[in-house]
C-alpha cells in the first residue's frame, strides 16, 4: 500500500485535532474528485513499518484526539488489508482515541456479501471504527454548509451506536 500524505494536525476530517492518513488507490473515481491522483494505487510513497511507527508516535499527545483515514481509498480491498494490522496496533496503544474512515463505499455496500469492496478484512476493520463517513462525493448534491463531508448522500455512521442498537446510527448533525 502507498499513502499520499500524512497530516499531523488536522481539524478538518473528524472531530478534534487528528492524524489523518491519506491512503492511495481508488477505484470509484467519483466526478470532481478533490484528490484524483489518489487513484493511482502508487501514488506517494510505500506504506512501511516506519510509516507506522510515525503514525504511532504523532498519536501520542493527549491533544491528538484520534486517527482519520481517507484516500484515495481505504475500503480497497488492498488497502483494507494493509490497514487492518495497523489499526489493530492504533487500538491497543490508544483505545480512548477515536477511528474514523471515510469511503466513497456505502456501509451496505461494505457488508453485502459479493460486493467488490467487501473481503476477509472488512468485518473487522469496520469493528475497530468509530465513525465512518460513507458515500461517493456527488457533485449534484454538494453542500459546502455539512460536516465533515461535501455532498448531501454522504453519511457520518456512528459506528458504536450501530453496534450496540443493532440498526443504522447516524452522528448528530451539528452545523
Amino acid at each position: 500500500m502507498y499513502y499520499g500524505e500524512i497530516k499531523d494536525c488536522d481539524i478538518a476530517n473528524g472531530e478534534g485535532v487528528r492524524i489523518s492518513l491519506f491512503v492511495s488507490g481508488c477505484t470509484n473515481h467519483c466526478e470532481h474528485c478533490f484528490q484524483p491522483q489518489t487513484w493511482d494505487f502508487e501514488y506517494g510513497k510505500p506504506f512501511t513499518e516506519e510509516t507506522e511507527e510515525r503514525l504511532l508516535s504523532l498519536l501520542a499527545p493527549g491533544y491528538i484526539n484520534g486517527l482519520t483515514l481517507l484516500g484515495g481509498e481505504p475500503f480497497e480491498p488492498a488497502n483494507q488489508r494493509r490497514l487492518l494490522p495497523f489499526v489493530r496496533r492504533v487500538r491497543a496503544a490508544y483505545p480512548d482515541k477515536t477511528i474514523w474512515a471515510f469511503s466513497g463505499f456505502t456501509y451496505e455496500e461494505l457488508l453485502r456479501e459479493g460486493s467488490y469492496p467487501r473481503c476477509e478484512a472488512t468485518d473487522e476493520l469496520l469493528g475497530l471504527l468509530d465513525v465512518l463517513v460513507d458515500g461517493r462525493f456527488e457533485e449534484a448534491l454538494k453542500d459546502i454548509s455539512l460536516r465533515f463531508r461535501g455532498s448531501s448522500n454522504q453519511r457520518l455512521i456512528d459506528l458504536n451506536a450501530t453496534r450496540r442498537s443493532g440498526q443504522l446510527r447516524l452522528l448528530p448533525d451539528r452545523r
